[in-house]
C-alpha cells in the first residue's frame, strides 16, 4: 500500500529539475571562465606579454659610478637587485618558498585550481588568504607593473596574471620560474631578489643561508614591512618559527631539527640596502647623487625628447676622482683603529652616570629618538606620540652596530639611542693638492648605521688646526717664524686664551716652535699684531665656506668647518699659496657615451708662494718635535710629512691634517653630540683621537709602490728660491724679537 503523498516532500520529478538547474549554473559558470580565460588570451582585458618579452623581462638600468681607475664603486637604482643562478640558492630557501607559498608548485601548470577551492572556502569562514601560485607571484612581478586593483577589475587582472602563469610554465622549467620569482620579488629594505636579501639581513651570499635565515627572509615576503627582521624582529621571529613548522609538515626538516633552529635568535647582520656597501658609500649616496641631480635641472641637461634623467633608471656613467685603492686603504685604517678607540671610550664611562655628568641629558635622549628610523615607521603606521614613547621604553630585539659585526640584542629601543649617541665617528678626506682632485672619502663609520655624511655635510669646531691661518697671516705681513715672543698670558679686547701649566713652555719662543707646540699664549699674541677681520678675511679666501666670525678667539678654532673645507684649505700650503677646490666629481656620461657635463676644480692665489713655504716648514716641526711627532717614534710613518692636530673643548672633537708634498688628509673623530665626548684629554686629543687613523692610511699609500707615492720627497721650494728664514737654530742667526717684529708691522 503506498503512502500517501505529503505536499512538502520532493517527488523524483522535483529532484531530477533541480540536479539540471545545478549542473546548468556549473556548466554556464565553466562556459564564462572559458571565455573570460579565451578574452582574456586574446588581450581584451589588457595587453599581455610577447614570446619575446618573457624570455627577456624588461628591467631599469642603473647609473654607475666609477673611480679614478676605472673601478665600478657604486650603483643608483630603482630596486638593489643582483641576479644569481639556481645552483647558487641555498636549497632551504626553495623549501621554505614552497612549503609556505605553494605547497603543490611542482604538480600544476601555473595554477593550482584545488588551492584556490580552498582559497574559497577559507575566506568565505572569514580567514583572508591569498590563492596565487609563485609562478602568477612572478608574473604579477614581471609584468602586471598595475596597482592592486579592486572589484570586477582584481578579476580581469587575476585572469592575466593566470594567463601569464600558464604562459611561463610553458617556456620555463620550474627551476628557471623560482630562481626568477627569488631574483624578482621585494624582501624588504629595498632588497630586490634573494642575492640582496642576503646580503642586506645576514651579510652573506644566498648559497650560504641556513635554515632559519631562509624562513626569516621567506617569512618578509608575506609583509615586507610588518615583517620586516630589521624593523619588527618579533613580527620576524613568530613568522619565521611558523615557516619552520610548514617545512616540517611538508617534509623539508624533521620535527627535532625545526624545534632546533626555532630556539635560535634571528641572528641579522644588517646592512641596509640604501647603504650600498660598496666603496665610499657616504660619498655615493649622501653627496654625489644630490649633486648630480643638481647639475642636471641647473644645466637642464635632459634626454632627446625633453624629458628630465632620471638616474636610477637611465643608466648614467658618473666618473669620480676616487682612487678604489686608496680609498679602501682609508676605510681599513678608520676600522682598525675606531675599534680600538671605542673600547677604551667605554671604559671611562663604564661606571659614570650619565644623567647627572651629560648637560641635558634628556633632551638629547628625546631628540635622538625622533631623529631614529623606528620613530620614522611607526610614524608611518599612525602611531601617536604617546604610543610612540611606550614602544620607545618596551624591551625589544635591537640589531646594533658593533666593530665586530652587528648583533642581535634585547633592550629598550630607547637605550639604543643612547648607544648610538655613546658611539664615536670618524671621517677621513685626502685629496690632492695640486689638481684638487679628491683620492679618499670616509664619511662616517658605516653607512647602514649611520647615515649622515660628516666630510661635507658635518660642521664642527676646528680648535687648534685652525692656528696656521693667523700664524700665515703674519708670515705673509712679514712676521719671521723665527720670531722670539714671551710665552705669557695676552689680552684681546676682554679676551685671554687659556693654557694648561703643564703644556706651557717657558720663557721666549719662536713662532715656530709656538706652533709646533700649539701654543695658545703666542698664538694670541700674533692675532693681537694682524687683527680679527684680516684672519677673517684669509680663512673665507682658503674655502672656508661655514660662518667665521671676525673675533679674537677664532685663531685658536672657536668657528665651525667641515673636514672638507679644511682640508682643501690646507691645500693651500702645500701648493704654492694656491688654494684649489676640493674636487670628486669628473664628468657625467649617457649610456650612449656622451658626455654630458665635464667638472674642472677653480683655484685662487690665497697667501704669498714664500709664505707658503714658510708653512710647510712649520708643520713639519709639529711632527719632527711637536704635538705630532708620535707620527714618527710611535707609528714608524717616518716619512716627510708636516700636519697640526686640534683638540676642541671637553675633548668633544679630535682633528689631525696631514700635508705631505702630493697628499693633503684630514681626518676628525667625535661623537655625534659634543656633550658626549672623551673625558681624559690624554686619550680625547686629536694627537690620540685623529692622528692614528691618518698614520695607518698613509702607511699603507706608502707600503703600496704602485700608488707612486713617495715618502722622501719632499716640498717644491719656490721657483725664485727660499727667502723666508727656516732653520731657528742655524749658527750665528740674529733671531727676530717681538719688538722688531712689531716695528715691522708698525707699531
Amino acid at each position: 500500500m503506498n503512502k500517501p503523498y505529503k505536499k512538502d516532500e520532493l517527488t523524483q520529478q522535483d529532484i531530477r529539475r533541480y540536479n539540471g538547474y545545478i549542473w546548468k549554473f556549473v556548466a554556464t559558470c565553466f562556459v564564462i571562465v572559458v571565455l573570460l580565460m579565451v578574452a582574456t588570451t586574446m588581450g581584451l582585458f589588457g595587453g599581455l606579454p610577447s614570446l619575446r618579452a618573457l624570455e627577456n623581462p624588461k628591467s631599469n638600468q642603473a647609473s654607475e659610478v666609477i673611480s679614478s681607475d676605472n673601478e665600478v664603486i657604486g650603483s643608483y637604482y630603482i630596486e638593489n637587485r643582483v641576479s644569481v643562478r639556481y645552483n647558487e640558492i641555498s636549497p632551504y630557501v626553495i623549501k621554505a618558498l614552497v612549503a609556505t607559498e605553494d605547497n603543490h608548485f611542482y604538480e600544476h601548470s601555473g595554477i593550482d585550481f584545488w588551492r584556490q577551492f580552498t582559497i574559497i572556502l577559507y575566506n568565505l569562514v572569514g580567514n583572508r588568504q591569498g590563492g596565487s601560485t609563485i609562478t602568477q607571484q612572478l608574473a604579477k612581478n614581471l609584468f602586471s607593473g598595475e596597482k592592486p586593483a579592486k572589484g570586477v577589475t582584481r578579476i580581469f587582472q587575476k585572469l592575466r596574471e593566470q594567463v601569464i602563469a600558464v604562459r611561463l610554465e610553458k617556456h620555463y622549467t620550474k627551476e628557471e620560474i623560482i630562481t626568477m620569482y627569488l631574483n624578482t620579488v621585494d624582501f624588504g629594505s629595498r632588497s630586490f631578489g634573494i642575492s640582496a636579501a642576503a646580503h642586506t639581513f645576514f651579510n652573506t651570499t644566498p648559497r650560504e643561508l641556513t635554515p632559519d635565515q631562509a624562513a626569516v627572509l621567506i617569512g618578509s615576503l608575506k609583509g615586507s614591512t610588518i615583517y620586516n627582521p630589521a624593523k619588527h624582529p618579533k613580527n620576524s621571529l613568530n613568522r619565521r618559527n611558523f615557516i619552520l613548522g610548514r617545512m616540517a609538515d611538508e617534509g623539508f626538516l624533521t620535527d627535532g631539527q625545526a624545534n632546533e633552529y626555532r630556539e635560535k635568535p634571528l641572528g641579522l647582520n644588517y646592512r641596509y640596502a640604501d647603504s650600498n656597501q660598496g666603496l665610499a658609500p657616504y660619498l655615493i649616496q649622501e653627496v654625489l647623487a644630490k649633486r648630480v641631480n643638481d647639475i642636471l635641472k641647473e644645466n637642464n641637461i635632459v634626454k632627446n625628447d625633453g624629458t628630465p634623467y632620471d638616474l636610477q633608471r637611465d643608466g648614467l656613467r658618473i666618473y669620480t676622482t676616487i682612487d678604489a685603492t686608496m680609498q679602501r686603504y682609508a676605510e681599513e685604517a678608520q676600522r682598525l683603529y675606531m675599534k680600538e678607540l671605542q673600547n677604551i671610550f667605554n671604559k671611562e664611562w663604564k661606571k659614570t652616570n650619565l644623567k647627572k655628568t651629560i648637560p641635558n641629558y634628556q633632551a638629547l635622549i628625546d631628540k635622538g629618538m625622533r631623529e631614529a628610523r623606528r620613530y620614522d615607521d611607526l610614524v608611518e603606521q599612525g602611531k601617536t606620540e604617546e604610543e610612540i614613547k611606550e614602544h620607545f621604553n618596551t624591551v625589544d630585539t635591537i640589531n646594533l652596530f658593533t666593530w665586530h659585526g652587528y648583533i642581535d640584542t634585547t633592550m629598550r629601543p630607547i637605550d639604543s639611542v643612547l648607544y648610538s649617541k655613546m658611539m664615536l665617528r670618524n671621517a677621513l678626506m685626502s685629496m690632492d693638492p695640486t689638481t684638487g682632485y679628491i683620492k679618499a672619502w670616509v664619511g662616517g663609520i658605516d653607512y647602514g648605521y649611520i647615515y649622515q655624511d660628516q666630510v661635507i655635510n658635518g660642521k664642527r669646531q676646528v680648535g687648534s688646526t685652525a692656528k696656521p691661518f693667523t700664524y700665515a697671516l703674519a708670515v705673509d705681513q712679514g712676521i719671521s717664524p723665527c720670531t722670539m715672543v714671551p710665552n705669557v698670558p695676552v689680552s684681546i679686547d676682554g679676551w685671554t686664551p687659556r693654557s694648561s701649566p703643564k703644556e706651557t713652555l717657558p720663557g721666549a719662543i719662536t713662532l715656530k716652535k709656538a706652533l709646533a707646540y700649539s701654543q695658545n699664549y703666542v698664538t694670541a699674541w700674533v692675532m693681537s699684531k694682524v687683527g680679527a677681520d684680516p684672519v677673517a678675511e684669509l680663512i673665507k679666501k682658503m674655502g672656508i665656506t661655514s660662518d667665521v666670525p671676525a673675533v679674537p678667539s677664532i685663531a685658536l678654532g672657536s668657528f665651525d668647518a667641515s673636514v672638507y673645507d679644511m682640508t682643501g684649505a690646507y691645500s693651500a700650503f702645500v701648493n704654492h699659496g694656491v688654494w684649489t677646490e676640493p674636487t670628486y666629481l669628473l664628468r657625467i656620461v649617457d649610456r650612449n657615451g656622451f658626455v654630458l657635463y665635464a667638472q674642472a676644480p677653480k683655484k685662487q692665489q690665497v697667501i704669498n708662494e714664500q709664505t707658503a713655504y714658510a708653512m710647510t716648514d712649520m708643520l713639519k716641526a709639529v711632527i719632527s718635535e711637536g704635538t705630532g711627532s708620535r707620527l714618527n717614534y710611535m707609528y714608524k710613518l717616518n716619512a716627510i710629512v708636516g700636519g697640526k692636530t686640534g683638540t676642541t673643548q671637553g675633548n668633544a672633537d679630535g682633528w689631525f691634517i696631514g700635508i705631505t708634498p702630493r697628499l693633503v688628509t684630514g681626518v676628525w673623530t667625535g661623537c655625534e653630540n659634543r656633550n658626549f665626548a672623551i673625558q681624559s684629554t690624554y686619550i680625547g686629543q686629536g694627537a690620540k683621537t685623529a692622528l692614528p687613523v691618518f698614520a695607518e692610511y698613509m702607511k699603507k699609500v706608502y707600503a703600496n709602490t704602485a700608488l707612486g707615492y713617495d715618502k722622501k720627497m719632499d716640498f717644491e721650494q719656490p721657483k725664485g728660491g727660499v727667502t723666508i728664514e727656516q732653520d731657528c737654530n742655524a749658527y750665528g742667526l740674529q733671531q727676530q724679537s717681538a719688538g722688531e717684529a712689531e716695528k715691522k708691522l708698525g707699531f
